[in-house]
């Protein structure tokens, strides 16, 4: 899955200030351990694209809360799939089916 994150400018603001934002980043990082994470802008908000594993629904939150109480972050879960995943779809059948 992608998780999208959009931080507001508050509390984001107030952790760059004190000198906590990259200490509380990491915290969560290590806390659920994303297969990659980018951080860039996000609709004019500072924002990131984290890469994680949903193995069933109650996964959702111990991905999001952390997010969501540190940060009053908005998050955001896409389905994503592999080139391999994409190849397993039958792409051709289902065009076949559905034409």
């Amino acid at each position: 899955m992608l998780m999208h994150l959009q931080f507001p400018l508050e509390p984001f603001n107030a952790a760059v200030r004190d000198g906590s934002a990259g200490q509380k980043i990491q915290k969560i990082l290590e806390a659920i351990k994303p297969e990659a994470a980018y951080f860039c802008e996000h609709n004019g908000h500072r924002g990131g694209t984290l890469v994680v594993n949903v193995n069933q629904a109650s996964d959702i939150p111990v991905l999001a809360e952390p997010w969501f109480l540190t940060f009053n972050a908005h998050v955001e879960f896409r389905v994503a799939m592999t080139p391999e995943d994409l190849g397993r779809a039958n792409l051709d059948a289902l065009g076949k089916k559905w034409a």
